[in-house]
């Protein structure tokens, strides 16, 4: 079969596009909701129940571990596989691979007969604008911020469905609890914990939102040197059992309220 980069992978003979599509990472909505006409954030919030866990997001490029129950492993960027265990397919893009391959060397399977997707940001040297907020040189970094189980049989489905199946939350991910227990199991850091607040204590508002971000994460808990700018992006709600997450980056809401200022301005 024809794999990664046009590769030919002989050995290999999964439907690679299959476990593409079933193992990326599906979209995260916004703590409030954005207009689609705009770009601005609406008054919609998402709701939480029970505590929630506020972690930092971290500003670089999605990277995933696919960890098959065999011990087979693939690593990704947010779009496509990048790299097959034994330099089978290879595609040094972004610097996934150099900081992702020492992790899966190390993974060993634990949920028999399913796949296994690890989560994580890398960031740091090159990787976009943001790379200056977290390192002064060269210094490239990987935090951890979800495991999901996916069923093998996934795989036979036809490729709409598997999509379909993805945004939909079809993915099983890991709650809170099991994350902490792996980060320290395999030594590999999760992206910063914030704190936990009840549910009742978030913000609504769009300008107490933006003043709440400000207080709980003033630079990034991130950087990978002395010196870095530190500019976070923003706060990633969860619920501890992984049923509820939404982001709240900085952006949104300063472009958000600039807009009804000037709104205001010009009534």
């Amino acid at each position: 079969m024809t794999g990664i980069g046009g590769t030919r992978t002989q050995e290999n003979t999964m439907d690679l596009a299959a476990l593409n599509s079933a193992t990326k990472y599906p979209s995260i909505p916004t703590y409030h909701q954005i207009d689609p006409k705009n770009g601005s954030l609406l008054d919609e919030v998402t709701a939480f129940d029970g505590d929630v866990i506020l972690t930092e997001k971290v500003d670089g490029c999605n990277g995933r571990i696919v960890l098959m129950p065999d011990g087979d492993y693939f690593l990704g960027s947010r779009e496509e596989l990048l790299y097959a265990r034994g330099d089978r397919i290879e595609n040094p893009a972004l610097g996934i691979v150099a900081a992702l391959k020492p992790v899966a060397e190390q993974l060993q399977p634990t949920e028999h007969g399913q796949i296994q997707v690890f989560f994580l940001e890398v960031y740091g040297r090159k990787i976009g604008a943001a790379a200056k907020q977290y390192t002064t040189g060269s210094a490239l970094g990987h935090r951890m911020f979800d495991i999901a189980c996916i069923p093998l049989d996934v795989l036979d489905w036809p490729r709409e469905r598997i999509s379909s199946w993805r945004e939909a939350g079809g993915q099983s991910f890991c709650t809170e609890a099991v994350l902490q227990r792996a980060s320290a199991a395999e030594g590999v850091p999760l992206t910063p914990r914030l704190g936990t607040i009840p549910a009742h204590d978030l913000p609504s508002g769009i300008e107490d939102t933006a003043e709440f971000l400000a207080a709980q994460l003033p630079t990034t808990q991130a950087a990978l040197d002395d010196g870095a700018a530190g500019r976070p992006e923003g706060i990633v709600l969860r619920s501890a059992d992984r049923e509820v997450i939404a982001k709240a980056r900085f952006q949104d809401y300063q472009r958000t309220l600039k807009r009804r200022a000037r709104q205001e301005t010009s009534a």
